[in-house]
């Protein structure tokens, strides 16, 4: 068989991740293969625009400013260009209540501690090509008021773009972290991202992520979080363009009373496929989760959301709901909803559910009567089914920006 190596051209370049973890999973890219179609997690996602392509790590790629690119405009940035930190384009001030070192520096042994290698290829290769990313720790009973934003962008052609970054918030702590992935004159281009979480006791996270890609740029972009006694976790996922991405969430729930919402719009044209994975995994009672994604297809592209919830045997009076939506404007498009639950508890509230369909044309008919264009009356009714997920936006930039892409995206013609 192909060693998997050989199509990432990587010259000189040596991971930033330890050692020991990189040995590890270098050795399991030698045995390991692509998943295919007939791998339940990957049923109805095709890899072949990865897997068939060559890519190059390359660092000499530059943009001259960020300003088409910084959503949030008094936020503290970590700017990546191709998977290398950018320190010109990046805040350079001391964020008090915050350590930020780069990952390469940090030796903790909780660095890819809840990371899967053996079973999962990207994350293995995320590991042994990981360019750049930083280690940052929120500190106990600190709130950090200014938002940490991490800018990731590619451009040029035929690059692998991978960088790690983990985070920590200590025990009572509070921040709101906002990751960005675009692309900028971008031909053939991987992203392949991790982002690690660990959520102290009674402490606080919200991140929201914004997908806007071009034609031609393929992602696999994975969070894997752990949560301690207490803890809330928001993370708002909003996939709004590029040819192929993949959103795996896994979430492990290990104390009590904690809390889990998460939520995401993604949005499908032309030919484009958006795969959204999540896994809530509720280890220890007396726990709520609430998930709400939403989406929209139209042309001939095709979504993909697989949502799983487990409830372990001492899980005992867990909440947990699920919710996918998703709305058809055209015949051509596709959607494959799968959401799941696997309780092994009694005493447990649990729900979930899904619904696809078109919208509604009486409801068209009703606004068209009222002198609405049907092209408006289409936009409102798009704008009425997702509100309830940009809703919970807090932030009013990144709320107009979402908003503003998904009015441009899925713009009606008269």
């Amino acid at each position: 068989m192909e060693n998997l190596n050989t199509h990432i051209e990587s010259g000189n370049f040596q991971s930033v991740l330890p050692k020991n973890l990189v040995e590890k999973a270098s050795e399991i890219l030698k045995e390991i293969e692509y998943p295919t179609t007939r791998n339940e997690h990957w049923k109805y996602t095709r890899l072949t625009k990865i897997s068939k392509k060559n890519f190059v790590i390359n660092n000499q790629f530059k943009v001259d400013n960020i300003k088409d690119f910084k959503i949030i405009q008094n936020a503290y940035n970590l700017v990546f260009v191709n998977g290398f930190f950018q320190e010109s384009l990046s805040s350079n001030e001391d964020l008090e209540g915050v350590e930020i070192t780069p990952i390469s520096n940090n030796n903790t042994d909780k660095i890819g501690e809840n990371i899967k290698l053996e079973t999962e290829i990207f994350n293995s290769l995320n590991t042994v090509y990981a360019t750049g990313g930083f280690a940052i720790k929120i500190k106990s009973s600190n709130s950090i008021e200014k938002p940490i934003q991490i800018i990731n962008i590619s451009t040029n052609e035929h690059v692998i773009s991978t960088t790690r970054n983990h985070f920590i918030l200590e025990k009572n702590s509070k921040a709101f972290i906002v990751q960005t992935y675009f692309s900028n004159q971008a031909n053939q281009i991987f992203d392949n991202h991790i982002n690690e979480y660990l959520i102290g006791e009674n402490a606080n996270l919200t991140v929201d992520k914004i997908q806007q890609y071009s034609d031609e740029v393929y992602a696999v972009i994975t969070e894997q979080i752990e949560q301690e006694k207490g803890s809330i976790f928001t993370q708002n996922t909003f996939s709004l363009d590029g040819d192929l991405i993949r959103n795996n969430t896994n979430i492990e729930v290990k104390g009590e009373n904690c809390t889990t919402n998460i939520n995401g719009i993604y949005l499908g044209n032309n030919n484009q496929h958006i795969d959204n994975h999540t896994t809530i995994d509720h280890i220890a009672p007396h726990c709520n989760s609430n998930e709400l994604y939403k989406g929209i297809a139209t042309d001939k592209s095709t979504i993909v959301f697989n949502g799983k919830v487990y409830v372990r045997p001492n899980a005992q009076k867990i909440n947990a709901f699920q919710s996918n939506a998703n709305i058809l404007l055209s015949d051509d498009a596709s959607i494959n909803s799968k959401p799941e639950l696997e309780i092994y508890a009694d005493d447990v509230k649990c729900s979930h559910g899904s619904t696809t369909g078109q919208l509604d044309e009486e409801a068209i008919f009703y606004l068209q009567a009222r002198g609405i264009s049907r092209k408006s009356a289409i936009n409102f009714l798009i704008g009425a089914f997702l509100e309830d997920v940009t809703e919970k936006i807090k932030n009013d930039e990144l709320k107009d920006f979402v908003q503003k892409r998904v009015e441009s995206k899925l713009e009606i013609k008269n």
